[in-house]
């Protein structure tokens, strides 16, 4: 198992490489760099979105959190957060892409700075948008738990050569060699997601009713509608209201919604859209394979210790399949975390080097065009390995000091980060003559009722949910948001109707 996964690795490390060289031939920019300059065709740009949003949490994470907390977690996880992020999607997709177009933007923080004509705005977004970088940590210690036990390795190791190889590569390629990957990505893991649902069908030879009663054995809350053993799927608000809320903002990412920009015809959309969905409801799928890996550690022990939650599915994979099998199932979980790594690495790089650095530090830009690209590109690939850096001292400490899952620590970090760019992006699609005071105090209240919920653990009143749960610290968030924003977008529209009174 260990020689073949070493064969495979570094067979997929070859493929890598020459793509990213193929579309790093047509970099000449920063914008060649964020949004490509090779045409690319609808169908693979959607293969490319649904291999961005499909991530480590999906295919590696979050099965762990189906394997302890059962049907609840299937319920929050694989159909209520995919359908309401899926209708959000098409929704919100075609008016960023329309603004985005016009105005050239490359970032979330431009489209933000554009769209409302604040550069203080824009400069919000772009330091809020280091926060992505606790979902970067999830996939590099989920890339790093898979990988180490497949190569028999110490876990150091493997962190620090998933850092090297993919923040590496990322620092040439950018959007164009990210489409070429992602594309191979997607199907790689298409082919992995049948396997996984299919591995489970020998625990169905009663049918569903026995399937269920197995994992009723091990413990009835498996099987309930609600976990109170959890602290994710207590109650309706949790499993629900949240994951609804959540699921429609949680597109508002740049790494998924600035893909839209990468079509280069409005024609193109309808096209991107559909592959993009139905590739990506298939991905959703796959965490019900926790289910499965729970009826083979009934106990969640494994040669006697405790299974970690973030490890439940390399223990599941290593145990079920077959060494050939096995490989191809490890190769689509490390794409499933690299496609969206490198989605993130390009866009919080982007986003630190063009609405950062270069307006605090324009003047030391050189004058000349020609000059003043490539700088500007090679200070990208310094940020890129400073990325590199904080990621493997996060990573590590991961690693070494886990507080049940690192997707906790990732959620805290994304879900503040969209639940402040909901509302703006929202009015700014489809409300026009938004005073900009509107949008910043809702971004402004979402972020202090995030961290406030989630720091100060609240509970929602009449429910079972706290804050500890990131996902009711966003949710909260996010309906505080609005509620500020129509309180202000009042105010100012009483104070403007005064003035033409008089």
């Amino acid at each position: 198992m260990v020689t073949a996964t070493w064969v495979l690795i570094l067979i997929y490390m070859a493929v890598t490489v020459f793509l990213v060289i193929r579309g790093a031939r047509s970099v000449k920019s920063m914008a060649d760099y964020a949004v490509g300059s090779v045409v690319f065709s609808p169908v693979f740009v959607g293969l490319s979105l649904a291999a961005s949003m499909t991530s480590a949490a999906t295919f590696i994470i979050n099965p762990g959190f189906i394997a302890y907390y059962g049907l609840s977690a299937v319920i929050s996880y694989a159909v209520v957060l995919p359908a309401a992020a899926m209708v959000s999607l098409y929704f919100l997709t075609k008016g960023f892409r329309a603004h985005g177009q016009v105005t050239k933007a490359l970032t979330m923080a431009q489209w933000m700075q554009t769209r409302y004509g604040s550069v203080a705005y824009g400069r919000f977004f772009a330091f809020l948008s280091l926060l992505l970088i606790t979902f970067i940590v999830l996939i590099a210690v989920g890339l790093t738990v898979v990988l180490s036990k497949a190569l028999a390795l110490d876990p150091l190791w493997v962190l620090a050569g998933i850092v090297l190889f993919i923040f590496g590569y990322m620092m040439f390629g950018g959007a164009n060699s990210m489409v070429y990957t992602n594309t191979v990505q997607a199907g790689i893991m298409l082919v992995v997601a049948f396997i996984l649902l299919g591995s489970g069908y020998r625990h169905f030879s009663d049918g569903v009713h026995g399937f269920l009663d197995k994992l009723t054995v091990i413990d009835p809350n498996l099987t309930s509608a609600y976990n109170p053993s959890s602290f994710l799927f207590r109650d309706f608000f949790e499993i629900y209201i949240a994951q609804i809320v959540v699921g429609v903002a949680i597109v508002c990412q740049p790494h998924i919604i600035t893909k839209s920009l990468l079509l280069k015809s409005d024609r193109d959309v309808n096209r991107y859209l559909v592959t993009g969905i139905t590739v990506q409801t298939l991905f959703f799928l796959v965490v019900v394979t926790g289910l499965f890996a729970r009826l083979d550690f009934p106990d969640l022990t494994l040669a006697g210790q405790s299974l970690k939650l973030d490890a439940v599915m390399s223990a599941y994979v290593v145990r079920e399949f077959p060494v050939w099998v096995g490989i191809i199932v490890i190769l689509g979980l490390i794409s499933a975390g690299i496609s969206t790594l490198e989605g993130l690495i390009q866009s919080v790089s982007t986003t630190i080097t063009t609405d950062i650095i270069k307006p605090i530090f324009g003047s030391f830009f050189l004058a000349d065009p020609e000059m003043r690209a490539v700088a500007e590109f090679s200070l990208n690939k310094a940020v890129i390995a400073i990325l590199g850096l904080i990621t493997f001292f996060l990573s590590w400490n991961q690693l070494v000091n886990p507080d049940l899952s690192v997707g906790i620590f990732a959620q805290n970090g994304v879900y503040a980060y969209f639940s402040a760019a909901f509302l703006p992006i929202l009015l700014g699609l489809f409300a026009k003559n938004v005073p900009t005071s509107v949008p910043v105090s809702a971004s402004v209240a979402a972020v202090i009722l995030h961290f406030s919920m989630f720091y100060g653990k609240l509970p929602v009143p009449g429910t079972l949910a706290t804050g500890a749960n990131p996902g009711v610290a966003a949710a909260v968030a996010i309906g505080g948001s609005v509620g500020v924003a129509a309180i202000v977008w009042l105010f100012k529209y009483n104070r403007t109707a005064a003035v033409k009174a008089e």
